[in-house]
């Protein structure tokens, strides 16, 4: 009687497995190579033959020359495997401590920003802590240092930060955003003479 039922349980569980486990991911995989190769293969930016990031994971930039990212959740560097975001919400009087108490004044110095008139999203990590993007008012207050750093014209450095503003998707969905790889790439290819 055991036996009876046994049988058709691991049956079912064999099926079930190589069903699941293996042939409907091995499908999914194989479609979305079909139909999107660059974003299943994970949106990877290359250069010169090499992959140097990714359009969807930030990176961290520093030197003066860059646009800078969000601070990222995950300590030191833009760490995948320790990402995630503070938790704090807007009217927890424990974002001020998390927000990167000295990223506020990284900002005011690095790039002569006002206390007041600093984007949010330059001083507090995002949800993932991994974010690409970040706003252009974030962007805009970093036209000056950038300009600086390349002896360039801080209206050409801007005309190239307008032209990566990515709007909106479907026009109502999320913000306005900028891509700071591929805004520091972009500075690269203009600049690259000098």
């Amino acid at each position: 009687m055991i036996r009876r039922h046994l049988w058709p349980a691991i049956s079912m569980t064999i099926v079930l497995m190589i069903v699941t486990g293996l042939a409907y991911p091995l499908v999914v995989t194989g479609i979305a190579q079909l139909l999107f190769p660059r974003q299943a293969n994970g949106s990877l930016v290359t250069r010169d033959g090499r992959a140097i990031g990714s359009r969807l994971i930030g990176q961290q930039f520093s030197e003066s020359r860059y646009f800078h990212s969000r601070p990222s959740a995950a300590g030191s560097g833009y760490d995948p495997l320790a990402s995630g975001g503070t938790n704090r919400g807007p009217t927890d009087r424990k974002l001020a401590d998390t927000m990167i108490a000295g990223a506020i004044d990284s900002v005011v110095a690095r790039d002569g920003a006002h206390r007041g008139s600093i984007p949010a999203d330059l001083v507090t990590s995002s949800a993932s802590g991994l974010d690409p993007d970040i706003s252009p008012a974030s962007a805009a207050i970093q036209v000056a240092r950038v300009a600086r750093a390349r002896n360039a014209d801080s209206a050409t450095v801007a005309a190239i930060l307008a032209a990566h503003v990515q709007a909106r998707q479907l026009w109502i969905l999320g913000e306005p955003r900028v891509n700071v790889l591929s805004l520091n790439l972009a500075l690269d290819s203009a600049f690259a003479h000098h």
